[in-house]
């Protein structure tokens, strides 16, 4: 940093279950293996394991890292900006864990981790919710009484902001004023949409937590919360056992056995019909949002599809946007169907929208926000 030269990339992939892979590159060398990474906590520590290896790594010593930027998925209302991370700080993280049961206590764990692997560095978090700030008071607002947003902060505050925020503003600049009205898709083992007007969001699919909106790889998506009192006062489950439910055990899981999408798309080829159904399902909620926020802003210029399933899956895309003429949205299949790591048009020339798929960054988002914290911009 500044110049966002990338030294080294990695990750750690099926965190939990039997076949977790690590992936490492650098100038030195590359590499993949399978390993045993039961929880995040050896996940973080196989990654700083691979960075200050001798033979492959990249740093030599811990004090080395200055700064470490942490995603934490929710800030409330409270964190609207990265913040060095202090006690307090990690109090109001595990604090709102209760709203991002998945993710909260995951990215604490790593805050805890990194302190002492890297116990100079600055930790640093930057809120996945920030960017969802500017969202109208007549889209976050819940039509309860008043005084929960007033007095509880119940309301939507979005998620998924620093993936939506770099995949919308790279849109911007690759098409310009022709991309006033947008909506970003984030597809991954959590899922979202956002709805962007003038480079802003203005509506999101997830709301007070990271359960509502699209069927995601573990969480159920919209559900009538009709079926929770249900299940709770007519079939006994305990408010724990919904909740785990259907965070833990719904969305594609629930419905096809499998988590992972690659898996419910070779099932669903070799005709497993739960797996062809699901699949339907998980496109035809993308395609209810993407009429209601085209609706919201009064047109539509683009839509970006991003993240890991986004990116990747060729097979969502063709089922998100077929039959979807009303709108002017026409693919083109051919280009859907190539492979790149590259911003991309995937629409037909006659498409009255962009389709673009945008690989996103957050990782360089992280980076940049946790620099300009760490190193303050001087004047000229």
């Amino acid at each position: 940093m500044p110049s966002a030269e990338v030294v080294c990339t990695g990750m750690v992939e099926r965190i939990g279950l039997e076949n977790a892979k690590i992936h490492f590159h650098s100038e030195k060398d590359s590499f993949e293996k399978v390993a045993q990474v039961p929880h995040h906590k050896e996940a973080l520590k196989a990654i700083a394991l691979c960075l200050m290896d001798p033979v492959y790594g990249v740093v030599k010593d811990p004090g080395d890292i200055h700064a470490v930027g942490h995603r934490v998925v929710h800030g409330g209302s409270v964190f609207t900006k990265a913040t060095p991370i202090d006690e307090l700080v990690k109090d109001k993280i595990k604090e709102l864990s209760v709203l991002a049961s998945l993710h909260n206590p995951a990215n604490l764990e790593g805050i805890k981790v990194s302190e002492e692997i890297f116990p100079s560095a600055r930790q640093i978090a930057v809120f996945d919710t920030a960017f969802h700030q500017t969202i109208p008071i007549e889209a976050y607002k819940y039509a309860i009484p008043g005084h929960f947003l007033e007095e509880n902060g119940i309301r939507l505050y979005g998620f998924h902001g620093m993936s939506h925020k770099y995949v919308s503003e790279k849109a911007i600049e690759y098409l310009g004023r022709h991309a006033s009205k947008m909506i970003t898709i984030h597809l991954g083992n959590g899922c979202s949409m956002t709805a962007i007007a003038d480079g802003r969001s203005v509506d999101h699919t997830l709301g007070f937590g990271t359960t509502t909106g699209l069927i995601m790889g573990t969480r159920s998506g919209d559900i009538d919360p009709s079926v929770i009192f249900y299940l709770i006062n007519s079939l006994g489950y305990t408010p724990k056992e919904v909740n785990t439910m259907l965070q833990k055990k719904s969305g594609m899981l629930g419905l096809t056995g499998f988590s992972d999408l690659r898996d419910i798309e070779q099932a669903a080829e070799d005709g497993n019909k739960a797996c062809r159904l699901a699949l339907q399902m998980n496109a035809y909620r993308i395609k209810k949002y993407i009429g209601a926020y085209a609706a919201a802003m009064n047109g539509l210029d683009a839509i970006v599809f991003t993240a890991g399933i986004g990116e990747n899956s060729a097979l969502i895309r063709s089922l998100a946007c077929e039959e979807m003429d009303f709108l002017g949205i026409r693919l083109d299949q051919e280009k859907n169907r190539i492979r790149s790591k590259d911003l991309r048009e995937i629409n037909s020339p006659d498409s009255a929208v962009k389709v673009l798929v945008i690989p996103t960054n957050e990782e360089l988002e992280i980076a940049r926000q946790a620099y300009k914290l760490e190193v303050p911009q001087q004047s000229p």
